[in-house]
């Protein structure tokens, strides 16, 4: 019997932290003999990625900078993640539509109905009969003070658009992220961010073990 596909998203503001964890957990499922997709977004595809220079360095009106992002998703869902699940591999993303809700809604006051629109579009694939968009299992959110996200970036790089935004913005960006994860609680899963990286990275693992997803002894190593 073919072990289906697993979908996991990583959210959270820029300095949270997420992405420092994400190679760790693609490990740990190897070690359990699974096969992992790393990807992000925006990105995942040449095409996407091109997108994503564009919306990261380029001014332009908030709805531009949604059209080219869910642009980028589609191609993204139909050829790197739909394919990934169908495999039966583990598709780790390190975004997915969360970070327009939260980036583009609320960071940028942008529609959400519009957004509510496009996602429906754009994640309505074959692969779901029922009707379903595709959505991750399972989205890790590095909840964070966006104060404290701050400290983590000052100076770390030559700052994208999006981090180079003030605190003010952030704070809305992580209201909108609360706000989704009250939306769907049970596919959220609020990580402490300010912890330690050990406490934290437990905190990821545990939630793994509850769902069945890795052992214990895989996720103690």
């Amino acid at each position: 019997m073919s072990i289906p596909g697993l979908f996991i998203s990583f959210e959270g503001i820029d300095g949270a932290g997420k992405s420092s964890h994400i190679d760790g957990l693609a490990k740990a499922f190897t070690d359990q003999g699974r096969a992992v997709t790393l990807t992000r977004e925006p990105g995942g595809t040449p095409l996407a990625e091109k997108l994503r220079a564009m919306v990261l360095n380029d001014p332009m009106d908030p709805l531009t900078e949604a059209l080219l992002i869910f642009a980028a998703r589609r191609d993204h869902v139909l050829n790197v993640i739909e394919p990934a699940l169908a495999r039966g591999d583990v598709v780790l993303c390190d975004r997915f539509t969360d970070a327009s809700f939260a980036y583009q809604g609320a960071g940028r006051d942008f529609d959400l109905d519009v957004l509510l629109k496009l996602e429906q579009w754009v994640q309505s694939v074959p692969a779901e009969s029922t009707g379903k968009l595709r959505q991750p299992n399972l989205t890790i959110w590095f909840d964070l003070n966006p104060a404290i996200a701050a400290e983590r970036l000052a100076g770390a790089r030559v700052p994208d658009k999006f981090e180079s935004q003030p605190q003010a913005f952030f704070e809305k960006v992580a209201s909108g992220y609360a706000q989704r994860a009250a939306q769907a609680p049970e596919r959220f899963a609020r990580i402490d961010a300010a912890q330690e990286r050990h406490k934290v990275w437990q905190q990821i693992t545990a939630v793994m073990v509850r769902r069945g997803w890795l052992s214990i002894m895989v996720a103690s190593r």
